[in-house]
């Protein structure tokens, strides 16, 4: 999962270019048979001019222009890297992917990129780049890709080895060590977990560190070998199990010393640092200085010479555990989830006390010197302000704040909650306190104010779904890192970006933020905590000012439209934060908002009403769909009916919330919109599922919440098998054919094994599985975890499975199954539904504006008649992308309701790996040098 908002503010247009090549366009040359048979994966190989028949002279013939640096690969183009910009000038990259399903007579399409411009190939075909198709298609490439900032990694990034080829035992004999530093944070025992079962899967001897420095500097039973069964059932712990405390012996040299010793006396030069910045910096300290301390206990007799050439370096990778999100070079810390659904549970609790007595409350969350817990909290809960340190009031924000208030209470609000960062300061860099701020409101509305510091509960309770996948991601990546280290390799931090885990030079990420707020440069403090941080600033200052002008009697518009919101398909926690957003940003920007109720059946119905500010006051922390939500899609409506009613009520554009229905439902109103010209008006779907199985973004609002009701019903089976003697629990996720929840539900709950329709299983994986679990209980374990998509396999069924297990099982261990259910439906929204359906609602209606505003009129009526203006709002990699409904259908597999290409089954390898069971990472495509190329 990406960070909570991480995208940017550019809407990408991704169009179908599957088009026919024309008459005069030249071949491609083939490849010699003998060199691509003798052709060596990773190897660039060049193509023969000889062969290249375009037609035009040899000075000319762009193929002597590319020619030695084509490499291939096999897959999807949503799988390809593509280069940065300028980084490798004067050179070019082909990349060949193969289209049809017929094997043996494949088709070709290139893509050549260079500092000039870019040129396409299609169906075998060479495109004139100067002709007005070639044209055309370089812009449309240009803004595909090259304009694509979800496709373009920072240089300074290396992405990681998650989906290539791990062998099992590749480094056996290596030592390597981890330790947990600083504050806790949740999602570090994962992380812990995941070092520790990668290295063993690897061959490798993994100690703990207990204690963090202080374990390293006093050594003796403070480092101890790590076991495979000593990270059992940890997942769901909160805190760190190795301990994390305060070392004031390692900040001097003979500390570090000593550290150095016993280090060497376990052979450990590799080591795992999961902590915050301090830790990290420290760490670094350590490596820099480890050459002369090796030296010098060498020249002491404390080693012997042959370890102090043996360990003359020592190699570290960072992990960043830190509740604040306050590193830079990572979309998302360790712990920054699970503490923001510690603060949002409170907060859900004191909006019920407030609204009855109509109390003001000022909470106070951790960010000494970063306000990102705050800000994402006020974005989530409709605070009426916030105080954070990078963003500090204007010098008269008492009278603004105070105005605010009054105005609230006199259009109805019962209650009023102001968020705080522990850290936050005024533009002098003077404090602002909780205390002030009651006192303030006090004193001048005479509002009943109570202050909330939650304090270490922040800290607190079990990690949260994203956090365990994000630690368990995370601490796999480092051991790979370390192993690949050499000598003379730069420290990295495991980083987040968009989706992808990248590795980050350590010192690249440090002190920067803190320059620029000693300098009392906000603007740039801001931009150093990155994108997502100020796109969630920025949505959260838009709907918060701009929500008094609603209630002066200003013009707030020149040009009116009448835009519609409806949710179609089943609920999904996060619907109503979107359709909140929706209203209340429509009616700042001066537009009329129609709420339809229970989808196309409510609008034939005329189920239709206008809404107000206070109509949505408050519904972002309600879960399931208060608009009402049918499954009918716009065919089983009736596309003639449904044409008539947004004639009747002169709907300008239509923001449809839902899933599968939803996106299918847009695209038959586009492909009707020749006989029903009351559709050519702008059309967006907004993914709403816990099934995450629409078309065109990695993310549906809904799927995160769903994912934390699965694992935390996970963790309570398992709790009940604690008391039981060796049981295994069979547990039924929803999904349709889609593997999502299963599979991440399966990674952040531990479990043995996720059956899914995307992965087919045949009765020797099954009876594989029955071998594997039998072994496991005739150990120490005393439960097993199998979960199983709802259509992972006609015959295969829950039922089946459970059968299969109590027969083969018999004397060993017995076995029960769950069926989940609605149960995944319900539930409160996470802190990401909330911000993120927030967010793609604001979006929503500022590109339908932008398309209307642009649009012809024709009879009075904007006309908007555009594959641009049917689309699919989603998240891609770190990007909100409007992909038009027509370009997604090719990459729809509409019999299972899914994408053809799904991000996370990369993932899936690591399930079986962590479980022990014989498994490696298998590549999506084959791997060639363009990996080492960053993206």
């Amino acid at each position: 999962m990406a960070e909570v908002g991480n995208e940017t503010n550019q809407s990408s247009i991704n169009p179908d270019l599957k088009t026919q090549p024309k008459n005069n366009q030249a071949p491609i040359p083939d490849v010699d048979e003998a060199e691509e048979e003798n052709d060596t994966v990773g190897t660039l190989r060049s193509v023969r001019a000889d062969n290249a028949d375009t037609g035009t002279s040899s000075s000319s013939n762009l193929w002597n222009k590319f020619r030695g640096s084509i490499a291939c690969t096999e897959g999807y183009e949503t799988n390809l890297h593509v280069l940065a910009k300028d980084q490798y000038p004067g050179r070019a990259m082909a990349v060949f992917t193969s289209g049809g399903d017929a094997q043996g007579n494949l088709q070709k399409n290139v893509i050549l990129v260079d500092e000039e411009c870019i040129h396409l190939i299609r169906d075998g075909q060479l495109i004139d780049p100067t002709s007005p198709e070639g044209i055309l298609e370089k812009e449309v490439w240009q803004k595909t890709f090259i304009g694509h900032g979800s496709l373009s990694l920072d240089p300074n990034m290396t992405v990681g080895k998650e989906g290539h080829f791990i062998a099992k035992n590749e480094f056996v004999g290596r030592c390597l060590a981890v330790f947990t530093s600083g504050g806790d944070a949740q999602g570090m025992n994962p992380a812990v977990r995941a070092v520790v079962r990668m290295g063993i899967y690897l061959g490798c001897k993994v100690y703990f560190i207990h204690e963090g420095y202080q374990g390293m500097v006093a050594g003796g039973n403070l480092i101890r070998q790590a076991t495979w069964a000593s990270v059992s059932g940890i997942l769901d712990d909160g805190g760190t199990i190795i301990g994390s405390a305060r070392c004031l012996e390692f900040r001097e040299r003979p500390g570090r010393l000593r550290a150095a010793k016993n280090l060497i006396d376990h052979e450990i030069n590799n080591i795992v640092c999961i902590g915050g910045d301090g830790s990290l910096t420290g760490a670094n300290l350590f490596r820099k200085e480890w050459e002369g301390l090796v030296k010098e206990l060498s020249e002491k007799g404390e080693i012997t010479k042959e370890n102090a050439e043996k360990f003359n370096y020592l190699n570290i990778v960072g992990l960043v555990g830190s509740i604040d999100n306050d590193f830079c070079g990572t979309d998302m810390t360790i712990g920054a989830d699970s503490a923001l659904h510690r603060i949002m549970e409170a907060i859900d609790c004191i909006t019920t006390t407030a609204s009855s007595h109509q109390r003001c409350f000022v909470m106070e969350v951790m960010g000494r010197h970063c306000g990102y817990l705050a800000l994402v909290t006020a974005l989530g809960s409709d605070a009426d302000w916030v105080f954070m340190p990078e963003s500090p009031p204007e010098p008269d924000w008492e009278d603004k704040l105070c105005e605010k208030l009054k105005i609230t209470r006199e259009n109805g609000q019962r209650l009023n909650i102001i968020v705080i960062a522990e850290g936050a300061i005024d533009k002098e860099g003077n404090p602002i306190t909780s205390e002030y701020i009651k006192d303030l409101i006090t004193k001048r509305l005479h509002y009943d104010t109570r202050i909330t510091i939650l304090g270490h509960v922040q800290r607190g309770g079990t990690p949260s779904g994203f956090d365990r996948i994000l630690g368990t991601r995370m601490g796999t990546e480092a051991v790979l890192a370390l192993m690949e280290a050499t000598p003379t390799s730069q420290p990295v931090v495991i980083a987040l970006s968009g989706n992808q885990t990248v590795r980050v030079p350590l010192m690249l990420c440090t002190l920067a933020v803190a320059q620029a707020m000693k300098e009392k440069n906000f603007i740039l403090a801001q931009e150093l905590r990155g994108r997502s941080f100020k796109r969630n600033l920025e949505t959260y200052i838009y709907l918060s000012k701009l929500r008094p002008k609603l209630f002066s009697s200003k013009e707030v518009s020149q040009h009116s439209f009448n835009i519609a919101v409806l949710n179609i398909g089943a609920p999904a926690c996060g619907v109503n934060a979107a359709v909140r957003s929706i209203v209340r940003y429509g009616l700042c920007e001066g537009h009329k908002v129609h709420v339809v109720f229970d989808g196309f059946e409510g609008l034939l119905s005329n189920q239709v009403k206008n809404f107000g500010w206070m109509s949505v006051n408050g519904w972002s922390s309600i879960g399931g769909s208060l608009l009402g939500c049918q499954k009918t899609n716009a065919t089983k409506a009736g596309l003639g009916k449904l044409a008539a009613k947004f004639r009747e009520y002169n709907f300008n554009a239509l923001l449809m919330i839902g899933g599968f229905e939803a996106y299918q439902s847009i695209l038959q109103m586009y492909e009707a919109r020749n006989k029903y010209p009351e559709f050519q008006i702008p059309m967006i779907c907004i993914p709403c599922t816990i099934s995450n199985n629409v078309p065109g973004t990695e993310f549906s609002i809904g799927a995160d919440t769903s994912l934390n009701e699965t694992v935390k019903i996970c963790d309570k089976i398992k709790q009940s098998a604690q008391g039981s003697k060796r049981r295994i629990f069979v547990i039924e996720t929803m999904g349709g054919y889609c593997g999502y929840l299963a599979t991440l539900a399966g990674l952040a709950s531990g479990a043995d094994q996720a059956y899914i329709y995307e992965e087919p299983f045949t009765i020797k994986d099954l009876i594989d599985d029955v071998d594997h679990m039998r072994k496991k209980m005739e150990g120490h374990l005393k439960r097993g975890l199998l979960l199983r998509n709802e259509m992972a396999n006609e015959h295969y069924t829950t039922d089946f499975i459970t059968n299969l297990l109590q027969e083969e099982g018999k004397g060993v261990f017995s076995a029960r199954s769950n069926v989940l259910g609605h149960m995944q439906q319900g539930g409160l929204p996470t802190p990401f539904d909330r911000a993120f359906a927030t967010k793609l609602g604001c979006k929503a209606v500022t590109y339908a504006v932008s398309l209307m505003e642009k649009g012809p009129i024709t009879d009075g009526k904007v006309v908007c008649n555009t594959p641009e203006s049917a689309v699919v709002l989603g998240l891609i990699k770190r990007q909100n992308v409007f992909t038009p409904v027509e370009a997604l259908k090719a990459k729809t597999d509409f019999e299972h309701r899914m994408p053809v290409e799904q991000w996370w089954l990369k993932l899936r390898p690591l399930l079986r790996i962590l479980a022990k069971h014989e498994s490696v990472y298998i590549s999506d495509f084959v791997e060639s040098d363009m990996e080492d190329i960053h993206d």
